[in-house]
């Protein structure tokens, strides 16, 4: 089973049960509840008898932690499992602050550059000085491009993997690094988390993998690597439960995807209880 969330209008948020051996079709729907309260999801999951509910053994959830509480809840045999995109995802994020952080550094000291010029205008005693000094121009690099420009455009770059980049992204990650090596840095770590995902290995070797990568965040000392670290701690058997099935949450957002298509379909949802049985009708 999958748990996610979706917003269907005006801010109302529900609770969406999915089963993944639907793979999206009649019988993918198995709950949609009102809220991400877990107290109130829990309360309604319930109703299902606990004969049924104690078949479940696998349910895939994001880093939430109310769902986690809910399934903990509701299937208490089941064995949870963290989904392993959002854990990329928010070490990808750590990444991108640390780019953002640096691109402010470096619209910081274009700005006072900028002024600097303007003062050096401002004082010259003669049109010729003037003339001399000459208009502000922003220092190019070899691709042609301005640090500001390279660092408002690198995002794209380090929030994929480096073997889908093109030539174009890989001479602006040259720049970038070599003016930035924390950057390369906490990038590399990225990479090193995705390339664990993706090996084919036991829960132990993933796990002892895991802690090699965990001890290198920690030498790096980076404030949000350090964040991170604490996500690790505080879910670190349910992101492991994901190298004993490989299971993900993807079916759960591509269901969740079907719903906003078929909601964009009818142009909206102005009646919640018919558009639910519509999708009761289609998927349940």
């Amino acid at each position: 089973m999958s748990l996610d969330e979706t917003c269907l209008s005006n801010g109302d948020v529900y609770t969406i049960l999915t089963n993944k051996e639907a793979h999206g079709g009649k019988g993918a729907l198995a709950a949609m509840v009102r809220g991400v309260a877990s107290d109130t999801v829990s309360a309604i999951l319930r109703k299902v008898p606990l004969k049924q509910r104690l078949t479940v053994k696998t349910v895939t959830t994001d880093l939430s932690s109310a769902m986690m509480l809910t399934v903990r809840k509701v299937f208490p045999v089941a064995s949870l499992v963290n989904d392993r995109f959002h854990v990329q995802q928010l070490i990808s994020e750590a990444v991108d602050q640390l780019r953002i952080r640096h691109r402010w550094e470096i619209l910081d000291a274009e700005n006072k550059a900028i002024k600097e010029h303007r003062q050096k205008r401002k004082d010259a005693t003669s049109k010729e000085e003037r003339e001399r000094i000459g208009q502000w121009e922003p220092e190019r690099m070899e691709n042609g491009e301005t640090m500001p420009q390279i660092m408002a455009r690198s995002r794209h770059i380090i929030l994929k993997h480096k073997s889908k980049w093109n030539e174009q992204q890989k001479a602006r990650a040259r720049i970038l690094f070599r003016m930035f090596p924390d950057l390369e840095k906490a990038y590399g770590l990225f990479l090193k988390i995705v390339d664990i995902f993706n090996e084919k290995t036991s829960a132990g070797v993933a796990r002892l993998n895991l802690a090699r990568w965990y001890n290198e965040v920690e030498d790096f000392g980076n404030d949000e690597f350090n964040k991170i670290l604490e996500t690790f701690q505080n879910h670190n058997a349910t992101i492991i439960n994901y190298f004993v099935r490989r299971l993900t949450n993807a079916s759960a957002e591509s269901f969740n995807a079907k719903i906003k298509a078929f909601r964009s379909q009818f142009r909206g949802v102005g009646d919640i209880k018919f558009f639910m049985f519509r999708l009761a009708t289609l998927y349940s």
